[in-house]
């Protein structure tokens, strides 16, 4: 049995869930390949990314952490470059919608894996945090630009300068989760919301998180182009002309991914 990362898959919906509050290496290598095979996998049309217990993630083990810092190691945190930054491209690049059910704490990276989702669903009352200077650390897990773009950045400097704790509730009404719910409706909620993208039509979702990637930072003119090539491609796909079927015969379309 898996001891880190979890995957289950049912109705187009792939979910993986962190069965550790702390990422450790191993942890961090699962979850990256889980990820990578979800990406590969054409019969996922959405993920769900979800914990266990009372945190989702709390972001580094610092007790591997310590432990290798007094084994020695010469640059324990060169795991920024080799774990943490592919784990976050893999997540921010998956070509599908991905919801994150966050079932409780989320601290560190945790929140920068949270953030790399599409839509969050969180437990009323989780605490929120973005821990790393409370620790005298830097951000990692790209925190830094995920603030600034969902708060701006006079709060994302607040966030990381003064890593106070802040509640789902606080996180909701500053646009960085979706959804509260209550603990023990996380799950069927997030499960709801990722098997309704599932059964959505796959190309549109994956033009608007293409354009979605790049719409902060680029122009006017780059956006339009972007949009123009994109409903070209997507103006072509099964699932539009069903959904204009559907529409002029006023009956629900039925996607089908192509």
């Amino acid at each position: 049995m898996p001891d880190t990362v979890t995957r289950e898959d049912a109705d187009g919906v792939a979910t993986l869930t962190l069965l550790r509050p702390g990422l450790t290496h191993a942890s961090r290598a699962d979850l990256l390949a889980s990820v990578r095979d979800v990406a590969a996998d054409d019969s996922v049309r959405a993920v769900l990314l979800t914990g266990t217990g009372r945190a989702f993630c709390v972001g580094q083990d610092l007790g591997e952490h310590l432990a290798e810092m007094q084994g020695g190691a010469e640059a324990p945190l060169s795991v920024v470059e080799r774990e943490y930054n592919p784990l976050v491209l893999a997540l921010a690049g998956l070509r599908v919608p991905v919801v994150v059910g966050i079932n409780g704490a989320c601290a560190g990276a945790g929140l920068g894996l949270a953030l790399a989702g599409d839509l969050r669903v969180a437990a009323a009352g989780a605490k929120f945090t973005t821990a790393f200077t409370g620790i005298g650390l830097s951000s990692d897990s790209a925190l830094a630009a995920r603030l600034v773009h969902s708060v701006g950045g006079s709060r994302a400097a607040e966030l990381l300068l003064l890593p106070e704790p802040f509640l789902a509730e606080t996180a909701a009404e500053w646009g960085l989760v979706h959804r509260v719910v209550a603990p023990e409706q996380v799950l069927p909620e997030a499960q709801a919301l990722a098997a309704r993208l599932a059964a959505g039509p796959t190309a549109a979702y994956r033009a608007v998180k293409t354009v979605l990637a790049t719409a902060a930072t680029d122009s006017l003119e780059e956006t339009l182009a972007l949009e123009g090539r994109l409903q070209n491609q997507v103006g072509q796909s099964a699932d539009h002309r069903e959904a204009v079927e559907a529409f002029l015969a006023k009956r629900a379309p039925r996607f089908t991914g192509r």
